[in-house]
């Protein structure tokens, strides 16, 4: 079965913003995140030609557990936790990806 992967692309609207965002997207979210989502493993990058775009990648076993987490509590949960913190400060979009053979 292939693997699949979540991807959430969010664009600071600040760049001031990067320093707080940066520590707490690793300290605190990517963690809770990682868990609440039963996923393999996650990491994250930021855009070298967009600076204020950061990109977090959640692997999973497969595309199928991938868009299962689309309508689940525990997404709702974290997109609620996340725009707490970040109301309108940082627009996100989320994308499903497969692995190719």
């Amino acid at each position: 079965m292939p693997r699949g992967c979540f991807m959430v692309r969010s664009l600071l609207a600040e760049a001031e913003d990067r320093p707080r965002f940066d520590r707490w997207y690793q300290v605190e979210h990517l963690p809770q995140a990682l868990e609440a989502f039963g996923a393999q493993r996650a990491w994250r990058y930021w855009s070298r030609t967009a600076p204020g775009v950061h990109y977090a990648f959640y692997e999973f076993a497969s595309v199928e557990a991938v868009e299962a987490l689309a309508g689940s509590a525990a997404l709702a949960a974290m997109v609620a936790e996340f725009d707490r913190v970040w109301g309108e400060r940082v627009m996100r979009s989320r994308e499903v990806l497969q692995l190719a053979d």
